[in-house]
């Protein structure tokens, strides 16, 4: 049982868990209690139809998520990053985006630091502290939704590889998922993965079947093991991704982040075209985030230049693939793609 300060949470737990928990209460008091945390409740207090001194005896006994907001930063692009201090004094990010539409989606962390190392990433350079336990995963959610109001997705691309802490991860997406619950569909739900073969079999073995991407970056062996050289090796990724096909029929996106003068040339756009043969995909083409510090054999990163960004993905439409742009997002308060857990950069 996740606790704060000595309290048990009660964030992220099944109703039927909730009931138990908060026995000798009535079992409708434990659906009052769901149905508020569910709607973004940020405080017993905020639950109005709970008596005053049910409401002062529940924050006396219980906390309602782990570890507190210790800042939220707002981007003018209409980006909302959470930064939450756990109860042991480790920090998470969590990110709320807004597309053009309107339509918002909560980027959520699995992980307090990474243990993968990609070189283009803050939270890989952060190093590995520990796997969240559901009720800090699930809560980023409840706590965004306490911000948003309704929320049409949730991408699991936020500090940490999901794939790594399946079982949390799998505990706190049933809550946001099940019957019980908002029903929010797996289909809504997308899982980003360094190529984890293990966890990519068993996620299409025993579901959910949420929606897969890779974060592939170049599909040149040599390249990729220098860019990310925690990630399995690609033959065994590609394999595992066309099982996970088979079973699910889903389409993959193969996320490629843009990395100036290393990863944008003719034969990046082959080598990704020929990993992509044989299986359903989409492109989606993320420029590289600036993060001060971040280098590559002895050489500071940079963004690509339009140029770059412009030719790669023409290249890659002549052979035949299906390309999508990601446009840049919350940059000024340092929640865009691989740069949770650093500092803004304006």
């Amino acid at each position: 049982m996740p606790r704060n300060a000595g309290r048990p949470v009660l964030a992220a737990l099944p109703v039927e868990e909730l009931a138990v928990l908060l026995s000798p209460l009535p079992g409708y008091r434990a659906k009052q209690l769901f149905s508020w945390i569910h709607r973004g409740a940020g405080t017993f207090d905020d639950m109005t139809d709970l008596p005053l001194p049910l409401r002062a005896e529940l924050s006396e006994r219980f906390a309602l998520y782990p570890g507190e907001v210790a800042a939220e930063l707002r981007d003018p692009d209409g980006t909302v990053k959470l930064r939450i201090t756990l109860d042991d004094g480790y920090c998470v990010e969590a990110v709320l985006l807004t597309d053009g539409e309107g339509r918002r989606t909560a980027c959520l962390s699995t992980q307090a630091g990474c243990p993968m190392g990609c070189i283009f990433c803050k939270t890989g350079a952060l190093g590995f502290r520990r796997n969240l336990d559901s009720a800090e995963i699930g809560s980023q959610f409840f706590r965004l939704k306490g911000i948003a109001g309704d929320i049409a997705n949730i991408v699991f691309m936020g500090m940490g590889e999901p794939l790594l802490n399946l079982q949390e991860l799998r505990r706190a997406a049933a809550v946001l998922t099940g019957g019980e619950s908002m029903g929010f569909s797996p289909r809504r739900i997308t899982v980003s993965t360094c190529g984890i073969v293990a966890g990519i079999r068993d996620l299409g073995e025993n579901g959910p079947r949420f929606r897969l991407a890779l974060s592939l970056t170049t599909a040149d062996e040599k390249l990729r093991r220098r860019l990310l050289p925690a990630a399995d090796p690609l033959p065994a990724v590609k394999e595992a991704l066309r099982q996970y096909q088979e079973q699910t029929g889903q389409r993959i996106t193969l996320e490629a982040v843009l990395l100036g003068g290393v990863n944008t040339r003719p034969k990046d756009a082959d080598a990704l075209a020929d990993f992509a043969a044989g299986l359903n995909v989409a492109v989606n083409l993320i420029p590289w985030n600036p993060v001060e510090g971040l280098g590559f054999e002895g050489r500071p990163l940079r963004e690509p230049d339009a140029g770059e960004i412009a030719r790669l993905e023409l290249w890659l439409g002549k052979l035949g693939l299906n390309v999508t742009r990601r446009f840049r997002k919350g940059r000024s308060i340092g929640g865009a793609c691989g740069q949770l857990g650093g500092t803004p950069t304006g």
